[in-house]
């Protein structure tokens, strides 16, 4: 059945992954009010620029995916809104820079609270937005989409959300930047592994179609046990009984990539959300770490 209109857009929008942009910002903010510097506006602000600019990204994923055939009528995962006919390819186009501008003014309003020079900052985060799967070399159709998501939804939003607070920036915010990253790449991950047939044929050269299935899950892993390690200054901040807490968490991620190592295609639509939620439950066990 077709969605209206607002549905159609929210749907292309991924809500459900949101979490990746979301979670670093908050993150940041636990560790400027742990540190004397929060400022609500540019937090604000901030949280603007990392929401558009990935619900931009996705209208732009939305687009150029079909475009060049990734996405059809036998995709695994979640509908799309261009390729089911929800919504028209231009409309779709237009709907992505109209966001992007949204995150950009945000951004340049940051400038008000912060160094002239971020004003760079913005402009690669501009730039790499549609640049993900479109021109003349899109970073997901070349193998870079992980370092992409490791850098534009870890390190970049909790390092320079920090820094426009506090005005310098910190080794914990850096550490924990990585950690953030590396969690919102296993979102990508499953991603990848859902659609490594479709991508192969689409000649969408993801680190999963190069390397195989068994290389996205064990990445998988991996990055869930070094985002863990890589929170490491955090585990100073309070007694030796918050260690059972990241045990805990450490579990959740098991199970859930004991599901991504059994199931197969749709299957794996419930892996991605319990994946996104862990990115969101981890940047909670942070800010209760940080802040409480």
């Amino acid at each position: 059945m077709k969605p209206n209109q607002c549905k159609a857009w929210i749907r292309a929008a991924r809500p459900q992954t949101l979490a990746a942009s979301v979670s670093p910002v908050l993150v940041a903010c636990a560790l400027a009010y742990r540190n004397n510097a929060f400022q609500w506006m540019p937090a604000v602000l901030c949280m603007a620029v990392a929401v558009l600019a990935q619900i931009a990204a996705n209208f732009f994923n939305d687009y150029f995916d079909f475009k060049k055939g990734a996405d059809t009528e036998e995709r695994l995962g979640q509908q799309r809104a261009v390729a089911s006919g929800w919504i028209t390819p231009k409309t779709m186009l237009t709907g992505a820079f109209v966001t992007l501008s949204a995150a950009s003014l945000c951004g340049f309003a940051l400038l008000i609270y912060s160094d002239w020079w971020l004003i760079f900052v913005g402009l690669a985060i501009a730039l790499c937005v549609p640049a993900y799967t479109a021109g003349p070399y899109p970073l997901a159709y070349h193998g870079l989409g992980d370092l992409a998501v490791l850098l534009f939804y870890g390190v970049i939003p909790v390092c320079f959300t920090y820094y426009i607070q506090a005005q310098e920036f910190a080794w914990t915010a850096g550490w924990l930047s990585v950690a953030m990253g590396l969690l919102s790449v296993n979102i990508l991950l499953v991603n990848n592994v859902r659609d490594r047939e479709q991508d192969a044929q689409a000649g969408k050269r993801t680190t999963v179609v190069m390397f195989g299935r068994r290389f996205g899950t064990t990445l998988y892993l991996i990055n869930t046990l070094l985002a863990v390690a890589c929170s490491w200054p955090v585990y100073l901040y309070r007694s030796r009984n918050i260690w059972f807490l990241f045990i805990f968490f450490l579990m959740i991620a098991w199970l859930a990539w004991q599901e991504l190592s059994r199931q197969h295609g749709t299957a794996l639509n419930h892996t991605l959300a319990i994946t996104a939620r862990n990115v969101l439950l981890y940047a909670f066990l942070l800010i209760y770490v940080l802040v409480l």
